[in-house]
């Protein structure tokens, strides 16, 4: 008698919060000439009613999808269409929801819309929070959104429909950096635009959860900060503290951390192409915890975890700015928008065309006591060399963070850059070894001529001591600057797995700068590089074993030595070669 009067009341709490959920309007009950309600923002906070007549359903128009077709009318529609900001608009039939705004047609004369059905959107909440294990990325790729799944179009030809591309607002960038990335930003889905959505500052706070509603306007913050970076949705569905919006993906990064705000419409701009809202972030909700195809989705009150980042810029060694920032931890996303932060701190303050040099120093830490990834490399070119230095500064975390150890997470990052209004760089001109014959245990003086702008040249010499029982024949020194020194580390960073976190950060750490050059000493014989260690010349058993080793590179001769040569404050490159003969 306890048990059942506990379990009555308990039972009818229960059906009464089934009951207060927004019901689901059913996709198999759709039928052409249904009239629906659809809920926006269109000015302000303010939720706004629009019209929708059903046109259809597109059945398995993707691998257990379906897309509803409706028209559009009502309110500032027949003006503007379908805009950018109103992916996730909620439509509903008779109270019951029907599903997200999520596609159009581009160029078309009338506001019609791809509509997803809700089911495929809640979906998204019971997706795996595990990561997948490892993407193919190295140290020296060039484009850090290779590996983002680009949108897929519904239907072909002249049929085309595809995601509404999400606004993305940069606030505090240069304009020249927002035009730089625009292709690959437009490649992924989004539109790019310089505004006031991004660069608003929110109170840290979490805002009242009663002002979010299906069909309230979201930004989905990247960065913050005195750099800033958020994209523009709308809520489709709440279910307690579970949230569901756009109707399509973000950047489908699959589990992610994202902040998301709410945000109120400042105006409607009305385009040929494709119109869109303008809106300002208020107050923080909560986090965005799974981007898919179909949706994202996250939960309100929760709080995103975000990285600190520091970039501090001299000129001369003098100091002339600083940003602080703070970015997603996401192993996809972070990178790139180092790379972005990188570009337009350097772009707002030096010149694009003419000489220039640049160092770049700097650590990113990481949670739970993983050793630190270290920067030091210096750039120099005549254009553009602002480019170089911003991907070549975030490239090392890409490849860290995307090699499949879940524990790294990125605890801050800390760069400062240094500029000058000069090329500093040296090639490696001449290697001259004196004598040209040694006999173990004897000294080779090796001078290396280096050569700077305006014909200016640099010599550095250093001694080389032949060991006593060399083997006797012909001995190599290769004078090489860092990249071409760092080549056999890259074939076995590409060609092998790394057994932990520390390791991997060990491996990128080890590389040699490039403001040195590196006197290799080297053998005409065969050898073996395994997980940094040299293996010359090896006995045929342990060759044949070295051989079958996915780990082990081989390489057609073997190093004896290797030694540093300072060759001052520039890049160095080039390489150069010489011989000398081992005699009795």
């Amino acid at each position: 008698m306890i048990v059942f009067r506990k379990v009555v009341p308990a039972a009818l709490a229960l059906a009464a919060a089934l009951s207060g959920q927004t019901a689901f309007f059913p996709l198999k009950d759709l039928k052409p000439g249904m009239h629906a309600t659809g809920k926006t923002v269109f000015t302000g906070d303010r939720v706004e009613d629009f019209q929708v007549e059903i046109l259809g359903v597109l059945e398995n128009i993707g691998p257990k999808q379906s897309l509803i077709l409706g028209r559009l009318s009502g309110g500032p529609l027949e003006k503007t269409g379908v805009m950018q900001g109103m992916s996730g608009s909620p439509v509903y039939i008779d109270g019951k929801l029907v599903g997200a705004i999520a596609m159009a047609f581009p160029f078309s004369k009338e506001p019609i819309a791809g509509i997803r059905p809700i089911e495929d959107m809640v979906r998204v909440g019971e997706a795996s929070s595990e990561p997948s294990r490892r993407v193919k990325i190295s140290v020296r790729d060039k484009d850090l959104t290779a590996m983002l799944p680009k949108p897929e179009e519904a239907m072909a030809g002249e049929m085309r429909m595809v995601d509404i591309a999400t606004p993305v607002w940069f606030g505090g960038f240069a304009r020249t950096a927002i035009e730089r990335f625009t292709p690959q930003l437009r490649a992924l889905g989004l539109e790019p635009r310089q505004g006031v959505s991004g660069g608003g500052r929110i109170e840290p706070r979490m805002g009242n959860r009663s002002a979010l509603q299906p069909g309230s306007m979201i930004s989905v913050a990247l960065m913050t900060g005195d750099m800033s970076i958020a994209a523009d949705g709308t809520v489709t569905y709440i279910d307690t503290d579970k949230i569901y919006a756009f109707g399509h993906r973000f950047l489908a990064v699959g589990p992610t951390d994202l902040p998301f705000a709410r945000s109120e419409v400042l105006t409607l701009l009305p385009s040929v192409a494709t119109s869109f809202k303008i809106s300002s972030p208020k107050e923080w909700m909560g986090a965005i915890s799974q981007d898919r195809s179909t949706a994202i989705a996250g939960e309100l009150g929760k709080r995103a975890r975000m990285v600190p980042v520091s970039i501090s810029l001299a000129r001369a060694s003098r100091k002339i700015e600083g940003y602080q920032m703070q970015m997603v931890n996401d192993r996809f996303l972070a990178p790139f928008l180092m790379q972005v932060a990188v570009f337009s701190a350097i772009d707002s303050t030096e010149r694009a065309l003419g000489a220039a040099t640049y160092s770049v120093r700097g650590e990113i830490e990481f949670q739970g006591g993983a050793p630190s990834l270290k920067l030091n490399n210096m750039y120099a070119g005549d254009a553009n060399t602002s480019l170089q230095v911003s991907l070549l500064a975030a490239v090392p975390l890409a490849y860290v963070l995307q090699s499949g150890f879940s524990s790294l997470e990125v605890k801050r990052v800390s760069l400062e850059i240094d500029s000058f209004d000069e090329k500093k760089q040296l090639q490696i001109d001449q290697v001259i070894a004196s004598p040209h014959e040694v006999r173990p245990g004897e000294k080779v003086q090796l001078s290396a001529v280096l050569v700077g702008e305006n014909g200016a040249e640099v010599t550095r010499t250093l001694d080389y001591v032949v060991p006593i029982g060399a083997a006797l024949g012909p001995l190599y020194f290769t004078v090489a600057d860092g990249n071409v020194a760092n080549l056999s580390e890259f074939r076995q960073i590409l060609g092998s797995t790394p057994h932990s976190a520390e390791q991997l950060v060990a491996s990128v750490n080890k590389l040699r700068a490039n403001t040195k050059a590196y006197v290799r000493v080297w053998r005409p014989e065969p050898n073996f590089l395994l997980e940094g260690a040299d293996f010359p010349d090896p006995p045929p058993s342990l060759a044949l074993i070295l051989a079958t080793s996915p780990t082990a590179v081989q390489t057609r001769n073997s190093q004896v030595a290797e030694i540093e040569m300072d060759a001052g404050d520039a890049v160095i490159s080039g390489v150069k070669t010489v011989q000398v003969e081992v005699k009795e």
